[in-house]
């Protein structure tokens, strides 16, 4: 038995004493009326009993932290806990935020908010997460879960366990984020509570038609009813709406890059040569070119409504029955306003190149387009379960868990294209126009962002001059990702022996995801149709002070027109709807069974004159799947500036392919006790990472570009079919152990530090697959490339610290300071092959085609995330600041076959003040990103730039009031 680590020794006792002592003479000398909850006492009159600290409630960030760490200690694996007594309490503007307090957790910021989860630095694919226990679904086709979708008021608990026990659902080598709603038989108490938040994004104000201050709204009612049987019901009842803007600034380029001979003068009216490994391998020097750059404007809208509910029954001692629901809707639109130059690979001379490749600055030759895009995207989330549980006697227990996650998203694309081109809306030349509709330019990388100069002779702000090339693309993508799953266990408690509690249990549950793709594209010549629609649908540019923060930055504004008036003026509709035919060859269609039985022992004993707890077991896991693809034959369309697009001529075939694989999974966890306030964790166990279901699909992508499908010849647009994913790729294994030391010095005081070591068997190598494709009615065997799980083994080594302290002791207000910090270092030799310039195999032949570039390291893997935590309780106000930290890392493109990205290092400040004016009623103003900080991602190697996003600070005032 853990001894309580709430007893304080005399010495502390008499430290607390006096300090409080202290502060009461100040406050009285002062006459400053400030109650704290850790100090406060009220006056005893002669006879009545003192009260003791440990008898008052510690609220606000330190009541919270004090909860996470007896959480923490509570465990049976090695984890790190974020829990609130109340709902609402969780010190953080969402989910995703508040992990990133967790030590070892960090998250990659997308839309300003934090989003993927990496624990110890390695990334989402290599982790799991649960809701309540349970998988659930996303409509991005990893496995990872939208922590958005979750209202954080709603929330009691985070855990994350780092080390896994054997009845964990498996999936988690990097651990497992658990999310936990209040259960209200064990709340305990009826509660009413209404919370809103107004929300304001600096950045709106640069837009000419901002949304202005946004708000969230959240409502929950939790209570409970006792029957005259002795039956007791608990009802949880939850309602979130919230609609704001994200707005973002961007300067970006193509997620295709390609290495250029470094010894030739590229002509003026080509691109530039291309080389292989086995060029490089020989000497041939290179660059590394993107095949465009773009700047980017955005106008976003946010629109979500969710409802949670959950009833606990409890009709007698012996029965249990809890039944959860969970639903979100989401709306969002982004209308985008692109500048784009969409050649930078023709005419690249007077080249700066880094050792590595990178090309820090040159001359070049670009045609520009101004680009709309005009996004709907409706995602709607539905989750719950139904979890039984019966003790027949005192010695078994019984479960059985039912659950349900489906997640729908369905988005539609509209976007424009004007190029500018040789004669303006009036038939004059346009200047600075060369080679029928190229713009000379200059690129060179010294600050922020690239500064691109173009010819001063060209007026990027002139939309006459935007009059080539017109180009209207409808684009709907549909994904429907489902879970369903039903688990069984069982627990036996011996009377006596080495063994507590013996556990088994079995899970079956079957996941599909299924994507398609419908383009519908619309070009036209026609130079009167396209002088008609320039004219009428031309907008100012919609915001100011474009970049402005952004050293090195040269391009603030351009012509831009109103992409909806465009797509009706090419199409005469608002929207011309799908094709008549849905099927496409990247289409996916993919079915994962899986199976699994654990047993498991919890132990409690004494070794080496040590108390001991902890558990053993082994989990048994079978994975079937099944993938679906279409394959066609291609026509190629000869386009009039005598570029190439490869389309399938709508003669289809099915193809499936099958594939299974099974794995144990031993697990044994151990806790020892060597003090009443120290503990030594030690685990070793099996664990296992699936590939995305997206990662699985039989589909094949001809479509490279945003919106350009354009070749310069057939050779060059069969060399950029690539497979959607490759079903018969195996799970990423991996042998663990862990050690961590923790001391629980009292309440408000934990440090602690873990090592561990991490041993992978397996891995993704680019591999390229000659496939027989129909062109023009010619069999062609095209070179496909796909990744392959590999047989190398790789290591990773780490450690973290984590530590909390409150000073309660210092004298007057400062006793209401605390701080909590933590800090993961990961290292690790794992080897991430870039998709088209890294090393890749021939598996017919196995002839390996050295890398060009070098390879990432595991997706995530983050060598060094920190984050502190300050907060100061004054009474009825309650303060926080948290800076979060994640060195560079690796970040894969979700379901699309594209190159190796990397983000910058980063850190954020936010702050927190909540004030309590009475027991019902506090508000709160809160603030994120203080520092600004953009998000910077390199390609295919880190120092070669990609992209620089920018969203600003934002702030939000709360209002809650609990009945």
């Amino acid at each position: 038995m853990l001894h309580d680590r709430r007893t304080a020794s005399p010495r502390g006792l008499r430290h607390t004493a006096l300090h409080s002592a202290l502060f009461y003479a100040l406050c009285a000398t002062a006459a400053v009326p400030l109650v704290h909850a850790q100090d406060a006492a009220p006056a005893t009159a002669p006879g009545q009993q003192a009260t003791t600290l440990d008898q008052v409630q510690v609220t606000g960030t330190r009541g919270t932290i004090q909860t996470s760490i007896d959480k923490k200690r509570e465990e049976t694996v090695v984890s790190d806990v974020l829990s609130a007594e109340d709902i609402g309490d969780l010190p953080a503007l969402s989910i995703g935020e508040a992990i990133e307090t967790i030590t070892g957790a960090s998250t990659h910021r997308e839309k300003g908010g934090a989003s993927e989860i990496s624990i110890r630095g390695l990334g989402p694919f290599l982790g799991s997460s649960t809701f309540n226990g349970r998988e659930a679904t996303n409509g991005s086709g990893d496995r990872s879960v939208n922590f958005n979708q979750f209202p954080s008021e709603l929330i009691n608990t985070v855990a994350i366990y780092k080390t896994q026990r054997a009845d964990f659902v498996e999936g988690g080598v990097a651990g497992t984020v658990n999310m936990e709603t209040v259960k209200p038989l064990e709340y305990g108490k009826q509660t009413i509570q209404l919370d809103g938040r107004g929300t304001w994004q600096e950045y709106d104000d640069r837009l000419k038609d901002g949304d202005g201050v946004g708000w969230r709204g959240t409502a929950s009612y939790i209570d409970q009813f006792e029957f005259s049987n002795g039956g007791k019901l608990g009802v949880s009842l939850g309602l979130q709406a919230l609609e704001g803007s994200n707005p973002e600034e961007m300067f970006s380029s193509s997620t295709t890059w390609a290495a250029c001979d470094g010894r030739e003068v590229v002509g003026a009216t080509r691109n530039c040569t291309q080389v292989n490994g086995n060029d490089v391998a020989n000497g041939a020097p290179y660059y590394l070119v993107p095949g465009s750059r773009l700047y980017r404007q955005f106008i976003e809208h946010d629109k979500r409504d969710s409802q949670f509910g959950a009833l606990q029954w409890r009709p007698n001692d012996a029965v249990e029955v809890n039944l959860d629901y969970q639903h979100s809707k989401r709306d969002y639109t982004e209308d985008r306003s692109d500048l784009t130059l969409s050649s930078m690979m023709r005419n690249i001379n007077n080249r700066v190149v880094s050792d590595d490749g990178a090309l820090l600055s040159h001359t070049g030759s670009t045609t520009i387009d101004s680009t709309g895009n005009f996004l709907e995207r409706n995602e709607e989330y539905t989750g719950g379960g139904l979890n039984l549980i019966v003790r027949p006697s005192p010695a078994w227990m019984l479960s059985t868990d039912l659950s349900y996650s489906n997640t729908e998203r369905s988005q539609i694309e509209r976007s424009t294209r004007l190029r500018a081109g040789r004669t303006d809306i009036n038939g004059n030349p346009v200047a600075g126009i060369k080679n029928t509709r190229y713009v000379d330019y200059t690129y060179d990388y010294s600050g922020d962002v690239p500064s691109i100069h173009l010819d001063p002779a060209f007026d990027v702000n002139n939309p006459d001059n935007f009059t080539d090339s017109a180009l209207v693309r409808r684009r709907q993508q549909d994904r429907e990702h489902t879970i369903r799953a039903g688990r069984f266990d069982a627990a036996f408690t011996p009377e006596s022996g080495f063994f507590t509690a013996l556990k088994g249990g079995l899970r079956r549950s079957e996941a599909t995801y299924t994507d398609f793709t419908d383009t519908v594209d619309v070009t036209t010549t026609n130079v009167a149709a396209i002088r008609a629609a320039n004219r009428a649908c031309r907008q100012a540019f919609p915001q100011d002070d474009f970049l402005a923060n952004a050293s090195g930055n040269t391009i603030d504004q351009w012509a831009t027109f109103d992409s909806r008036c465009l797509f009706k003026a090419f199409t005469g509709a608002d929207d011309t709807g799908l094709s008549a035919d849905l099927r496409d060859p990247a289409n996916n269609d993919v079915t994962e069974k899986t199976s699994a039985v654990y047993l498991m022992g919890d132990y409690s004993s004494e070794w080496f004159g040590v108390p001991v707890t902890g558990n053993i077991g082994v989990r048994w896991v079978h994975t079937d799947v099944r993938s679906m693809g279409l394959r066609s034959g291609l026509d190629v369309v000869n386009n009039p500036d005598g570029t190439v697009t490869l389309r399938p001529t709508g003669d289809f075939t099915r193809q499936v392919l099958k594939s299974s694989n099974n794995e144990w999974l031993p697990s044994f966890n151990a806790a020892f006790e060597l003090r009443p306030d120290l503990l030594l964790r030690v685990a070793a166990y099996r664990a296992m990472s699936r590939p995305d279901l997206a990662a699985l699909g039989y589909g094949r992508s001809f479509n490279l570009d945003e919106v350009d499908t354009e070749f310069g010849s057939v050779a060059d647009a069969l060399g950029n079919i690539t497979a959607t994913g490759n079903p018969r790729a195996t799970p990423l294994m991996s042998w663990n152990a862990d050690v961590s030391l923790e001391w629980y010095a009292n309440a408000d005081s934990m440090l602690s530090t873990a090592v561990y070591y991490k041993q992978f068997n397996g891995g993704s190598v680019p591999v390229v697959v000659g496939e027989a494709f129909d062109i023009d009615g010619v069999s062609v065997t095209v070179p496909v490339e796909q990744l392959a799980t590999s047989d190398q083994k790789s290591d990773l080594i780490g450690f973290e610290l984590t530590g909390s302290h409150a000073f309660s002791y210092l004298p007057g207000i400062f006793s209401g300071l605390g701080v909590k910090a933590s800090y993961n270092y990961a290292h690790s030799n794992f080897k991430t092959e870039d998709l088209r310039l890294g090393e890749s195999t021939d598996p017919a032949t196995g002839l390996v085609t050295p890398g060009i570039v070098e390879p990432a390291n595991i997706f995530g893997l983050s060598k060094h995330v920190a984050s502190a935590q300050v907060y100061w309780g004054l009474g009825k106000l309650d303060l926080q600041a948290i800076y979060k930290y994640r060195s560079d890392y690796y970040q894969q493109f979700v379901g699309d076959p594209a190159q190796n990205r990397y983000v910058r290092d980063n850190g954020s400040l936010d702050f927190r003040a909540t004030y309590k004016v009475n027991r019902n009623l506090s508000v709160s103003l809160s603030a994120s990103n203080l520092t600004d900080e953009p998000r910077v991602s390199d390609m295919p190697i880190l120092g070669s730039f990609r992209e620089y996003t920018t969203y600003g600070r934002r702030y939000y005032l709360g209002v809650r009031y609990r009945f």
